[in-house]
């Protein structure tokens, strides 16, 4: 997974009835584009997320 500032993270509800989240990657921290990545969610909150095979990132 690559990733650069300005892309989409939407990560899928793992479970029946979670909703999934989408932000704004505002920082990545790996090497090459890789995780992990600062996340600004939709919701306000900012958080160091490690994507698991339930995410996507999505270029702007």
């Amino acid at each position: 997974m690559n990733a650069t500032v300005g892309d989409r993270l939407l990560v899928h509800g793992n479970t029946v009835g979670e909703r999934g989240r989408s932000g704004v990657i505002t920082e990545v921290q790996g090497s090459d584009g890789g995780p992990p990545y600062v996340v600004r969610f939709d919701d306000g909150h900012t958080g160091l997320v490690f994507p698991g095979p339930d995410a996507v990132v999505v270029p702007k």
